[in-house]
């Protein structure tokens, strides 16, 4: 039997080339950005983006937001406070909760990082026509909505 035979519907569907689309470009970019002196993964620029926007978030939060589990959290913290980019302060009103803090280390690398990453996006939505990017972007929206997810407004974490 062909490796094919076992789904031979995921050609035509939407979602698994979401996937594989978002996996081509994560490695395109890890290459950028290692190119440009960066050495930071995906993982570590997600946190430190969301911490740039909303800084001294509860760790269990950062976990939920990243959809990560707590020890692959607090592992990847780790690693990026041995490299000075976060910092954890224990929370004075719940000895139990870690506040996770971006550095000024941390938002320099972030501000350093972002040029990169958006003219990638940029690179690669020049060779669309804007027709098929507005649309791509409909499309996935009515996937959102059909759902019934809403993209996780920061603003609700603390």
């Amino acid at each position: 039997m062909n490796k094919e035979d076992f789904f031979p519907q995921f050609e035509k569907l939407l979602l698994p080339w979401l996937g594989r689309a978002m996996k081509s470009f994560d490695f395109h970019l890890a290459d950028e950005l290692a190119n440009a002196g960066i050495a930071l993964s995906k993982h570590q620029i997600i946190l430190l983006r969301i911490l740039s926007l909303q800084d001294g978030i509860p760790q269990n939060n950062l976990a939920f937001i990243t959809d990560r589990d707590k020890t692959s959290l607090t592992r990847l913290i780790s690693t990026m406070e041995r490299k000075g980019l976060l910092k954890r302060k224990t929370c004075e009103l719940d000895k139990r909760v870690n506040n996770v803090f971006i550095t000024q280390k941390g938002l320099k690398e972030t501000k350093n990082a972002f040029p990169v990453i958006i003219n990638e996006i940029d690179n690669i939505q020049h060779k669309l026509d804007t027709e098929e990017i507005e649309t791509t972007i409909k499309v996935l929206k009515q996937i959102i909505t059909y759902t019934n997810r809403k993209e996780l407004p920061l603003t609700i974490l603390k």
